[in-house]
């Protein structure tokens, strides 16, 4: 469900945004690509409503606002190669796509990834066993596999990353796993389902992508992460909440902080922007939670890229 705020900002302010960053982006390329700073990439999930309108006019609205790379998270009905065509025609990059593992056969997926040309394929959500959702609320679902996770649990999915990461590296690609906030609950130990990700899958075939506000909604630091684990992590995902004053762990927990815009949450992005350039992540992706209570997606996109845009210059 779409939310539209009155504190919204005008549709002429909207398009100002987006012609700014069409401007900006055409002047500083030559710039960028001489200091090596990244290109602000959009995760489109964030646009997901839009795009399943009109998917061809989005991926436009989305290159307009200045954006240069983008991630594929959901493929609907629409055929790998469509996606492909559309994505470049619409003058943007795809390094990467987010998957549904163990809801396909893993070498479909993998086909399709090959068909979208990225370099990286990972998993957005998986579970070493796939919950029933007959009949049952999806959130809710979701919500009690997840916070039922144990350490054996954790180990199970490591393996099943492994296995996921030698058939990638096999098809010439890259695994990366994307984490959420329920992987750093503490387990019975003390140990973090995080940490056990880490420990247990395969530095030579599995990688991460780091959800920096998922890792900060769930208690852990993503500079201390990104810093002490410097080859694990390839990708990276900014995103913002408000009124985040305590860690959460329970996926979609009701007491959780609200999603917003880059820079008008809790976060401190810069300082995890800077860690993330320090290692050499070369793909930052904005990721907008739901709902948009103060302006609809694309007005919000544009509002996230001018934050990244000018995290990236200044990293």
């Amino acid at each position: 469900m779409e939310f539209r705020g009155k504190k919204g900002i005008s549709r002429r302010r909207f398009v100002a945004l987006a012609a700014s960053g069409v401007a900006a982006t055409a002047a500083s390329r030559q710039g960028w690509a001489a200091s090596s700073t990244p290109a602000a990439g959009l995760e489109l999930y964030t646009v997901g409503a839009d795009l399943r309108k009109d998917p061809q006019g989005t991926l436009k609205k989305v290159a307009a606002i200045g954006y240069e790379e983008v991630e594929v998270s959901n493929l609907g009905t629409v055929a790998a190669a469509q996606w492909r065509a559309w994505i470049h025609e619409a003058g943007l990059r795809n390094p990467s796509a987010l998957l549904p593992f163990t809801m396909e056969e893993t070498g479909k997926i993998l086909e399709d990834a090959k068909a979208l040309g990225v370099e990286y394929v990972g998993s957005s959500l998986f579970l070493p066993k796939t919950p029933s959702f007959t009949g049952k609320n999806a959130l809710e679902t979701i919500n009690a596999a997840t916070s039922s996770l144990t350490e054996d649990d954790f180990k199970k999915m490591a393996e099943m990353a492994n296995g996921f990461g030698t058939k990638a590296k096999a098809a010439g690609l890259q695994y990366v796993y994307h984490n959420h906030n329920f992987e750093f609950r503490v387990l019975g130990s003390g140990v973090r389902g995080y940490d056990i990700l880490l420990r247990e899958t395969d530095p030579s075939v599995v990688k991460f992508e780091a959800d920096c506000g998922w890792m900060k909604v769930g208690g852990a630091d993503p500079v201390k992460l990104l810093t002490e684990h410097a080859d694990r992590f390839a990708l990276v995902h900014i995103k913002d909440f408000k009124n985040l004053t305590h860690p959460v762990t329970i996926f979609g927990a009701p007491d959780g902080p609200v999603p917003t815009e880059l820079g008008r949450g809790s976060i401190d992005l810069l300082p995890i922007v800077r860690a993330a350039r320090r290692i050499g992540v070369r793909h930052f992706y904005v990721e907008q939670e739901p709902p948009y209570t103060e302006m609809p997606p694309l007005e919000a996109a544009a509002v996230d890229y001018a934050a990244l845009h000018s995290l990236l210059e200044r990293a």
